[in-house]
């Protein structure tokens, strides 16, 4: 049965989709990247003899003047082969002004360096045109995405299991988790059975054994119940005030909790915002917690005309405050904005990457996180099933871990020549041929080992 159902017209069809979709997204990452490498090298004059996307056998190809571009057989990355680039060989004076290793040493960092330089290009301009077009764009916050008890609800399973607010779960019965998705994804792949939780307290491992609940939504009930603990609401905390509103007008600041509305216990921003909808027009008196001291002050809810899904007309209260995102939210004001907005995205975007790379390395994100080409198969066809915005988005944040990754200082990486070569400013001359020989092969060893356990992490998600 299941070899059969791997081999449905459908099956082959949405697998051919996400390849092409793969095949289109990391063409384009490649293609920048090299690109990046080529017109460096010919800027400083270098001769350039293959530009290739893909390893391994030449596909189609042409030759351009001294550079043979081709597609290869293997979709897995790209080079760009230069003249001179192994050294060692003797050549003409005329040959060592085309050769890259008699370049001096910052055209040669300039050559390097270009190919991660162009992807970050290549997400700041994707980034500028969405926020040209309106488009805002989300940046994450790492620390708001922990699996960190920010609310527990009333007689939940978390309430009766004994975990407390603050508490950071870190495993799921036999996985690693470091975000709440992760943990919400884990919880709807159990259908209601019992999950063992290890949890963080303080200094402390404890370890929680609690069995979700199912929530049905009630507008759509022909849909797959999810799976909840009692965490998923977010804590009553106001994240931004609005002008000219009931909340401004009542003296209502960011980062406020709001803990009691008249008589009511507030434990939930959902649970504040439903007595607001049906407070129009009615004072409130409402507690708040600011900066560890309470503060009770009185607000009255403004009407609004709303229509209900059977079209119903109602009128619902609302006091102008927002929700704490997880993230900041950019938006450009205007067109010509977008420039320099473009640039803050893409370095705010570059700051998450690097956070999340060192977080991944002291073992504070789990290893589980890595993806090889079937996570960016998978992830490539979803986005295109959103539209043109989503797979260009996907496009731009992957170009930045392309762009961060490469200057690692892992040697066959961009980064570990850019290493060599700062070695070699240091020293006042390149460093020994054996020396570099023994870190190249070290670097593919490190390389192999990553992309066998990113390969290793595709699988496990496959069979789940």
């Amino acid at each position: 049965m299941t070899s059969l159902s791997l081999l449905s017209p459908d099956a082959i069809f949405i697998f051919g989709q996400k390849l092409w979709w793969f095949l289109i997204v990391l063409g384009v990452l490649v293609t920048f990247h090299e690109y990046g490498h080529y017109l460096a090298a010919r800027w400083v004059g270098v001769k350039v003899l293959k530009f290739s996307i893909g390893f391994g056998p030449r596909v189609i190809g042409r030759q351009v003047g001294d550079t043979e571009f081709v597609v290869s057989a293997i979709p897995l990355g790209g080079y760009v082969k230069m003249f001179g680039e192994e050294g060692g060989e003797p050549v003409s004076d005329e040959e060592a002004k085309v050769s890259f290793m008699h370049q001096s040493l910052p055209h040669k960092m300039l050559i390097v360096a270009a190919g991660p330089g162009f992807n970050f290009i290549l997400s700041y301009l994707i980034f500028t045109g969405m926020l040209a077009m309106g488009s805002p764009l989300f940046v994450p916050n790492l620390e708001k995405m922990l699996p960190v008890v920010e609310v527990i609800t009333p007689d939940s399973p978390a309430a009766l299991s004994g975990l407390e607010i603050g508490d950071r779960i870190t495993r799921v019965n036999e996985d690693d988790i470091s975000t709440l998705g992760e943990l919400y994804d884990i919880l709807n792949r159990t259908h209601g059975r019992a999950v063992t939780l290890d949890v963080k307290r303080g200094d402390n491992t404890k370890t929680f054994i609690v069995t979700p609940t199912a929530r049905v939504n009630k507008e759509k009930p022909e849909e797959d119940p999810v799976y909840v603990l009692g965490l998923e609401d977010h804590a009553p905390v106001v994240g931004k005030v609005m002008p000219d509103t009931p909340a401004m007008a009542s003296g209502l600041q960011p980062d406020d909790r709001i803990t009691q509305l008249n008589d009511t216990p507030i434990v939930t921003w959902s649970q504040m915002t439903e007595i607001v909808r049906k407070s129009a027009g009615i004072p409130l008196e409402i507690l708040v917690e600011r900066k560890g001291v309470p503060l009770t002050l009185s607000i009255t809810p403004k009407a609004y005309t709303a229509t209900s899904p059977d079209g119903e007309t109602q009128s619902i209260g609302r006091i102008g405050i927002q929700i704490s995102p997880r993230g900041n939210i950019l938006r450009s004001d205007s067109w010509y904005f977008a420039p320099w907005d473009g640039l803050k995205a893409t370095w705010d975007w570059c700051k998450l990457t690097v956070q999340g790379i060192v977080k991944l390395i002291t073992g504070e994100i789990s290893s589980n996180n890595i993806g090889g080409p079937l996570m960016i198969a998978t992830v490539s066809g979803e986005h295109a099933e959103q539209g043109f915005g989503a797979i260009m988005w996907l496009i731009a944040i992957l170009s930045i871990n392309l762009g961060i990754l490469n200057l690692l200082p892992i040697p066959v990486l961009d980064g570990g020549h850019l290493f060599f070569f700062a070695c070699e400013a240091i020293l006042g001359r390149p460093l020994q041929e054996r020396s570099r020989e023994i870190a190249q092969q070290a670097g593919i060893v490190v390389l192999f080992c990553l992309m066998g356990f990113a390969f290793w992490n595709d699988i496990n998600r496959l069979l789940q």
